[in-house]
């Protein structure tokens, strides 16, 4: 699985962003997703995630309430949708793919990391 995400960019705090991770790959539909981010000077930390049949979602807690990931299995894509976004959630996201959305939220698990996109949130 090969994964590419976009939709990064420059917004104000408080603005919404969606971020979107294309899927090359027959088995897609198979595995859990998840979107991750790291900020400068800090870990890579888990974000959301999604089983494969998107009915169960996670979320980290400083997240809940104002990002929504949801996926598209027949189009191979899986979004994150940002709302009300803070200066704190300054990164660079990551999509990934692996086999247990629970265990992806641990930041565990992961099989294939996608190229990053940027996220700068402006006070």
């Amino acid at each position: 699985v090969q994964l590419q995400a976009s939709g990064g960019g420059l917004v104000q705090a408080g603005y919404s962003l969606r971020l979107s991770c294309a899927a090359s790959g027959r088995t897609f539909s198979s595995y859990a997703m998840g979107w991750f981010r790291q900020a400068p000077g800090k870990e890579r930390e888990s974000v959301a995630s999604s089983r494969w049949s998107s009915g169960t979602t996670y979320y980290a807690d400083s997240v809940k309430g104002r990002f929504t990931i949801s996926r598209d299995n027949a189009k191979n894509t899986v979004y994150l949708q940002m709302n009300s976004l803070k200066p704190e959630d300054t990164a660079v996201y990551y999509c990934a793919a692996g086999s247990s959305a629970l265990t992806m939220i641990r930041n565990n698990g992961i099989r294939y990391w996608g190229k990053g996109t940027l996220v700068t949130v402006s006070s």
